[in-house]
């Protein structure tokens, strides 16, 4: 670095990788900051430096005084010890020096009184949460949320049959009863006679009995926003975590338009987005969340787009576009051992690169302040274009009636009477559920011509559906038009 370079840098200012100091007169004041540092990707100290990024130099005596001080505070007063380098830049007022400290690779860092420092902006603070410390050991490899016992559970609710038909697929031969609890000891599934997280997850009877907050809420809305007041459609999904990724790729699915792409006219036709996409952003989500954080995974199926939601930021400062040529940091090896026997995952890191090839339209963001990892799939526009514009008085052209056939058969079922899903569907001769709620009841409800008698509860069994004003008017144009000689 030199002095024009120098100056560029301090005229942008402090922040998360950059610090002033005019001089340092404590120890454990440089110590936090050489801390902090190390946690968080490491950075650059700018000593002789007033904190508008004025420069005010440091003299020969303060520059010697300084570099005894770093080699104290970096070897006597930061555990483990860090190296970090300086450089001394010579300027009109005076020497700068440059104090570059790495990215940590024994994290946790902690100052003499055990404190753990990392940054916050420009500033720095000391770690004083449980799950925030137990979140960097995790990401430092001293533990894994995976491995780790459930106090209280007992081999007895580990669901024997599943995991007994898993070995012999895997291994070719079936498990000894007598060696149960070593086996499973030795696969990482249980320690001291309890279930692992892993275990329960992999092979548990109830899972969410242990694991409560281990679910997947999934909710799709009609418009864009996660605002909107009403919903499509709504669920919790429990079970293993093979039962969750199929009940959730159901879920995406039938909220999902299909699309003909030169198929013939009586088939149900490809999904919008191709489904090993959405696969592979499933199992990413499942296997790599942190299972520290009490948030669960949430999918969000808009008109617009789908946002798959997993607690935890990529680890060790991998980047989103480095996982996207296939870097990868496995933070739960025992889930992701077993899991390339259970799902459609490799561990190879090529699972975002694959969806990428398939569907290119996915952003993927890292929210470290939050700790949640996000993947954005955008669906096709001409799925999210309404499937006829808002009804008004005037008559529309029966040349250019935007209305679909299936939406006309599913209004005149609602003249009389508000109708449950099922009572609809059979009304119509429809055997294919997916099919009813793409093609009739979704485009219905997206487009107001009707509505559902219990809006704040979507999957309630008492839910019915009737028209809206807006679908009695279309009725009652399509009659006076039918009338017309």
């Amino acid at each position: 670095m030199n002095a024009q370079q120098l100056q560029r840098i301090l005229a942008s200012g402090e922040d998360s990788n950059h610090q002033f100091k005019r001089e340092i007169s404590r120890l454990d004041s440089l110590a936090a900051e050489l801390a902090a540092f190390s946690n968080n990707g490491g950075g650059r100290i700018f000593i002789g430096v007033a904190d508008n990024g004025q420069i005010i130099g440091l003299t020969p005596e303060q520059v010697r005084r300084f570099n005894q001080q770093l080699s104290n505070a970096a070897s006597n007063n930061i555990r483990p010890p860090i190296h970090p380098l300086t450089q001394n830049i010579v300027t009109d007022n005076g020497v700068v020096i440059v104090v570059t400290v790495p990215n940590g690779l024994n994290k946790p860092y902690m100052d003499l009184q055990g404190r753990v420092w990392v940054k916050n902006g420009a500033d720095k603070r000391h770690v004083t949460s449980r799950e925030e410390m137990q979140r960097m050991f995790l990401n430092a490899g001293l533990i894994q949320a995976d491995t780790l016992p459930i106090p209280d559970s007992t081999l007895a609710d580990l669901d024997e049959k599943a995991f007994n038909a898993y070995f012999q697929k895997r291994y070719s031969y079936d498990t000894d009863p007598a060696k149960l609890e070593s086996t499973l000891t030795s696969m990482g599934l249980a320690k001291e006679q309890q279930l692992t997280v892993a275990g329960v997850l992999l092979f548990g009877k109830q899972p969410q009995r242990w694991l409560p907050v281990c679910i997947i809420k999934a909710v799709a809305f009609p418009g864009t926003s996660i605002a909107d007041i009403n919903y499509l459609d709504s669920e919790d999904i429990y079970g293993t975590l093979q039962e969750q990724f199929q009940r959730s790729f159901s879920f995406i699915k039938r909220n999902l338009h299909h699309v003909q792409n030169g198929r013939g006219f009586n088939t149900l036709g490809e999904l919008e987005v191709p489904p090993v996409a959405i696969e592979e952003l499933l199992v990413n989500a499942l296997m790599h969340r942190d299972y520290f954080d009490s948030a669960s995974i949430r999918i969000l199926v808009f008109r617009d787009r789908i946002e798959i939601i997993s607690p935890g930021h990529l680890p060790d400062n991998i980047t989103t576009d480095e996982i996207r040529q296939g870097k990868t940091k496995r933070r739960n090896p025992v889930l992701s051992d077993h899991a390339a026997h259970l799902l459609p995952y490799r561990g190879l890191g090529s699972g975002v690169h694959r969806a990428l090839e398939a569907w290119p339209h996915i952003e993927l963001q890292d929210h470290r302040n939050g700790n949640e990892f996000r993947a954005l799939v955008a669906r096709p526009e001409r799925a999210t274009e309404p499937v006829i514009p808002p009804v008004t008085g005037q008559v529309t052209d029966p040349v250019t009636d935007p209305v679909t056939d299936p939406v006309k058969r599913l209004l005149q079922t609602l003249t009389d009477s508000a109708l449950s899903p099922s009572a609809i569907q059979q009304t119509l001769g429809l055997k294919h559920r997916p099919t009813f709620r793409t093609n009739y009841l979704y485009p219905a409800l997206e487009t107001g011509l009707i509505e559902m008698t219990i809006p704040d509860k979507p999957n309630s069994s008492q839910q019915r559906y009737r028209l809206t004003a807006a679908g009695q008017q279309w009725l009652q144009q399509q009659h006076k038009k039918n009338q017309q000689p």
